[in-house]
This record gives C-alpha cells, structure tokens and sequence, in this order.
C-alpha cells in the first residue's frame, strides 16, 4: 500500500516523530504512564527500603514494574521506528506482567504476601493497570504507519 490514506503525515515533522505518536490522545497516555512511573518508583523504593524482608518477591515485582512504566514513558515519547519498536516491547512486556501476576495473584495469593502494582490485575491502581498496556497497544497498532520505515 502507498503512503496515502491514513499513513499520511501532513505535518511539517517527519514521519514517526515524536508528534505523530504524542499528539492528542498520545499525550494524555504518555502522562499516564510517567503517573504509573513515578507512584511504582516512589512504592518501590519505599517497600524496599523499610520492609524488604516482609515479601521481597512482591516488592521486587514492584521494582520491575516501575522500571518498565518508566521505560515505556521514555520510548513513547520518542520518535523513530528503533523506539516505535522499543515501546511495542514494554508495552507488551507490561501486559504480559500484569496478567501473568494478576492471575498468580488470584490463583494462589500465598505467593504474594503484599500486593505489587499488577496484583489482582491492578486492583489497588483501579485495575489502570491492566487497562494501560492494552490502550497503549492500540495506540501504537494505530500508529504503525506513521512511523518512519
């Protein structure tokens, strides 16, 4: 297919800058994710530096999810199909986090004695959590013709 129809970019910056992805809606995501970023950084640090010992599992998970919100804050709000790719990759990482977790999480709750960000799929962030990834696919599905190829 030509780049014609919706791949067109009618803006003066090129194809898969940042302005085609963070337009929009697209802000509004990327604000949503650095939210996500810094309240698990902030749980995270806190968890593990007064109670690591009480569920480091859990507080350890906590960890990753922050690094992966700050990740995927990061490569959202970058241009190019290297970071086009890059956000793909932890948005997707992120949705296989909170359902893998989610699930753990309600089949055998021993296994976290404190919640993590992604425990019962979000619950305590309003089920964001699992929301987040699957809009932030969509949103790059959308966008896939926008990017630089």
């Amino acid at each position: 297919m030509g780049r014609g129809g919706a791949g067109v970019n009618l803006h003066s910056k090129p194809a898969g800058s940042a302005g085609t992805l963070s337009r929009g809606p697209g802000r509004l995501l990327i604000a949503v994710y650095g939210v996500f970023a810094l309240a698990a950084t902030a749980r995270a640090a806190f968890q593990i530096a007064t109670k690591f010992s009480e569920a480091p599992l859990a507080y350890t998970l906590t960890a990753f999810a922050a690094l992966v919100y700050v990740f995927a804050t990061v490569s959202l709000s970058r241009s190019g199909r290297r970071w086009y790719r890059l956000s793909v990759a932890a948005v997707g990482i992120e949705l296989v986090g909170v359902l893998t977790i989610g699930t753990l999480s309600v089949v055998d709750p021993v296994l976290f004695p404190a919640d993590t960000v992604w425990s019962v799929y979000g619950r305590g962030y309003g089920f964001v959590p699992l929301i987040l990834p699957v809009l932030g696919l969509w949103w790059l599905y959308r966008h896939r013709r926008t990017v630089a190829t």
